[in-house]
């Protein structure tokens, strides 16, 4: 029989997991992002870097963690070189919380030491349009090249209960503080899931007619020099579609770990690949 077979004599909870592992018509069926969703994801974005801005104006702070209550505790574990990862939320002007209709916003922050760089040196493979490699980037390449910004494209590949390929386009824009601090920003200007990916078939689909895994993207940096090397710590906004209710319990806690183990990632090839032990 096969593993993704419904029978009447397995418990309903059973039949629902096999059915969400198998990829269940219920999560990969064409969504589409409403207006109301669009306008949350707006107005969270702006609230986001609203309080960025107000950051990065701090005469004595500079990295988000900083402004953590706990932010002395986890700047010395980054310097004695564990990867902090935290999921974080962006609360409106009055301290509310802030949702996308039928969607759902993913905010995380992690931060890592990258050994034996200066911030300079960092900076200057980061605007030649050198990435680290990593599973999620499939390939890359530099579209445009001026002075602090760059345009590319990544072909991404996302697992989770699915496998989704997308073609990407960003724009990354570089700021430098001082020689010793400096910043960085990523927009994602078109994200295109492919169907039939790898075959002779593959196309892109349009926007409103894919599985809404992935509608929009944003990193934003930071990078400050200290003893031994320097942290980079990245933000990072994304916008999917919702998890039905029928089986977000059961979805809710495989995002989380795909999030988490995406952004450890990143930043662990950041710092093996760009870092000198």
């Amino acid at each position: 029989m096969s593993r993704c077979a419904r029978s009447t004599s397995i418990p309903f909870r059973a039949n629902l997991i096999i059915a969400v592992l198998c990829g269940s018509t219920v999560l990969t069926a064409a969504a589409s992002l409403s207006s109301d969703a669009a306008r949350a994801w707006t107005t969270y974005v702006s609230a986001t870097e609203s309080r960025i801005a107000s950051e990065l104006a701090s005469s004595k702070k500079f990295l988000a963690i900083d402004f953590d209550p706990d932010g002395a505790t986890e700047r010395r574990a980054v310097r004695g070189g564990t990867i902090v990862i935290r999921r974080i939320e962006t609360l409106d002007a009055r301290g509310g919380r802030m949702s996308a209709p039928s969607a759902r916003i993913h905010h995380w922050r992690g931060d890592v030491l990258i050994r034996g760089v200066t911030v300079a040196q960092l900076m200057d493979r980061l605007e030649s349009g050198a990435l680290p490699t990593q599973d999620d980037v499939e390939r890359g390449s530099v579209l445009e090249r001026e002075p602090g910004r760059l345009k590319l494209y990544l072909r991404l590949r996302r697992k989770m209960l699915v496998t989704v390929v997308y073609n990407t386009e960003h724009v990354a824009t570089f700021t430098r503080y001082g020689g010793s601090r400096a910043t960085s920003t990523s927009v994602a200007t078109k994200i295109a899931e492919l169907a039939d990916p790898d075959t002779v078939d593959e196309r892109e689909l349009s926007a409103g007619n894919d599985r809404g895994f992935l509608w929009g993207l944003r990193a934003y940096w930071r990078y400050e020099e200290v003893a031994g090397g320097a942290i980079a710590e990245c933000e990072s906004l994304a916008l999917s579609r919702d998890a039905p209710a029928l089986v977000r319990y059961l979805v809710d806690p495989l995002i989380e770990s795909t999030a988490r183990e995406s952004m450890a990632r990143t930043l662990n090839a950041l710092s093996t690949q760009f870092g000198h032990p």
